[in-house]
């Protein structure tokens, strides 16, 4: 077993496809990790909040952040294996998961 250190509360729930866990912390990082490991494999900043739990499909990690006091409310498509993003989209308010309670 093994554990891994953001930089601040994890609210979501992981994803896990083809050996790699997906979670987004409220360090405004998105990270995946090796499931073996639980090496980091990269790291992709939203630059706010991400209370949301992504889901992976077609090699495309998405995921939503926010900022709770001032907008910023984005959906990312990222490239599960680089991290590269491949679009974005501002949304007209906050992106959380079902699960995720606003402080």
């Amino acid at each position: 077993m093994w554990n891994y250190t953001t930089g601040d509360d994890v609210l979501s729930s992981p994803a896990v496809a083809n050996g790699v866990v997906y979670v987004g912390s409220n360090d405004h990082n998105v990270y995946a990790l090796n499931a073996n490991t639980g090496t980091m494999l990269w790291s992709y900043t939203t630059g706010n909040f991400v209370l949301s739990s992504p889901t992976v499909a077609n090699g495309i990690v998405y995921i939503g952040s926010t900022q709770i006091t001032h907008g910023g409310q984005n959906v990312y498509a990222l490239n599960a294996t680089t991290s590269t993003k491949v679009w974005s989209y501002t949304a007209g308010s906050p992106v959380r998961s079902s699960s995720t309670t606003l402080r």
